[in-house]
């Protein structure tokens, strides 16, 4: 499906959809815990219908409902499934049944899309093995198809944190093995959403010894989780979208639901864009911006790589250099989202050039044309926001694909007076 976005103004109210690191995260441990959990205003999107398959794929029972999901959950002891389990796009879900499998008495077998296939799970491929799993990658590459067989026992095992999802599958799994585990993390990128899932595990009774730096992980086994029923907090990731449209196309664009004690790092965009220059207040739940020049900044982006393609957007619109860096992540998302950035917007006539970890961004603004979405929901969603202040129309193809994590997207920015021509 392609899109096509002209030049706008926006205003209007925007409630912010829920978010997905947290309903996959209340999914998994909702479907190992023993009873009946509630998660209440989950986000439901393919990835998380791809979570919430592969936990039934593992035993737990699920029932989705428009305001609330109900989990039955296997009590610490998943199945072995029935057959292979594909987690579609989501890379969580792959990461974090991976985790799961490794407490199953038995094989599992896990793969997902051409995206998912060409992401690498190497890192948690050799931590998982000293922690008494089987594993492999079916092509000897790292790669999805991945097989596991448990049960994990605990132990000594040092992961590389390139991905934060990495080290998150591990706090999620190892309370369930029958012994204790120490983590020695080597790199620790995207803090945030380690500290999300150390979060969830403190509900849960669950507190791991860690140290100051998060290099030292000591998590005691033996221990279960428990039902609940929880809230789930709004999305500072698909929230990032319409904030900084509103700041290149507006108006007055209000953001509804955003909690800012909640741990997700990218409300640090945010800050960024104040320091930027725009205009954002912020009272109690509600964040109000108004469309503003800004200026170029350096960003360190290690936090929220996710960020990465809106903020190369951002950076376009603003007045003289804006650096992202500290970000070599980005590279193994979805896609390359450092190189693919640079490439799409370079055919609206960006100033733009790769670092190894980020991008420089001589802001000039842009011009119409189309482009590339490559499949990933991110890049979709930012060239189309970069369509709303464009010089021309911008046409952005796989546009279908921002129902990932944002099924309600399109219809938001129209909402707000977005101008937008959806083509099957």
């Amino acid at each position: 499906m392609d899109v096509t976005v002209k030049r706008s103004i926006l205003n209007g109210t925007v409630i912010v959809p829920a978010s997905k690191s947290h309903t996959i995260r209340a999914i998994i441990i909702a479907a190992l815990a023993h009873g009946k959990s509630v998660i209440r205003g989950p986000l439901d999107s393919l990835d998380t219908r791809s979570a919430a398959a592969a936990a039934r794929a593992f035993g737990a029972h699920i029932e989705m409902s428009g305001e609330h999901w109900t989990v039955k959950g296997v009590g610490g002891a998943p199945v072995i499934p029935e057959d292979v389990i594909n987690v579609g796009n989501s890379g969580t879900t792959l990461y974090f049944s991976m985790g799961t499998a490794a407490l199953v008495d038995g094989w599992t077998v896990i793969t997902g899309d051409d995206q998912i296939r060409r992401r690498s799970a190497t890192p948690l491929i050799n931590a998982l093995g000293p922690l008494g799993a089987e594993v492999f990658s079916s092509r000897g590459n790292g790669l999805a198809p991945i097989l596991i067989r448990g049960r994990m026992t605990g132990g000594m095992a040092s992961i590389s944190g390139i991905s934060s999802q990495y080290v998150s599958s591990l706090l999620l799994a190892c309370p369930l093995a029958a012994g204790d585990t120490e983590l020695i993390v080597t790199v620790l990128n995207e803090r945030p959403y380690v500290q999300m899932t150390l979060n969830w595990l403190a509900g849960q009774g669950i507190v791991p010894k860690v140290s100051g730096d998060m290099s030292t992980i000591r998590i005691k086994g033996g221990q279960s989780y428990t039902a609940f029923e929880k809230h789930v907090p709004a999305d500072f990731s698909s929230a990032a979208f319409p904030l900084c449209a509103g700041v290149l196309a507006g108006g007055t664009v209000v953001l509804k639901g955003l909690e800012m004690n909640d741990p997700q790092g990218d409300k640090e965009i945010i800050y960024i864009l104040q320091r930027m220059g725009a205009v954002i207040e912020m009272n109690h739940n509600t964040i109000t911006v108004h469309g503003a020049s800004l200026r170029g900044i350096d960003v360190d982006m290690n936090s929220i790589p996710d960020a990465l393609p809106i903020m190369a957007v951002c950076a376009c619109f603003a007045e003289g250099t804006t650096v992202l860096h500290n970000v070599p992540q980005a590279r193994i998302k979805e896609t390359d989202r450092i190189s693919v950035m640079a490439k799409e917007l370079r055919k609206l006539g960006a100033d733009i050039n790769e670092l190894p970890d980020g991008l420089i961004i001589k802001g000039k603004g842009l011009k119409g044309g189309k482009v590339h979405g490559h499949g990933d929901h991110r890049v979709v969603m930012a060239l189309t926001v970069a369509g709303f202040a464009a010089d021309g129309p911008v046409t952005v193809d796989t546009a279908e694909t921002a129902s990932v994590t944002y099924p309600g997207f399109w219809d938001i920015m129209k909402s707000l007076g977005g101008s937008m021509q959806l083509d099957k």
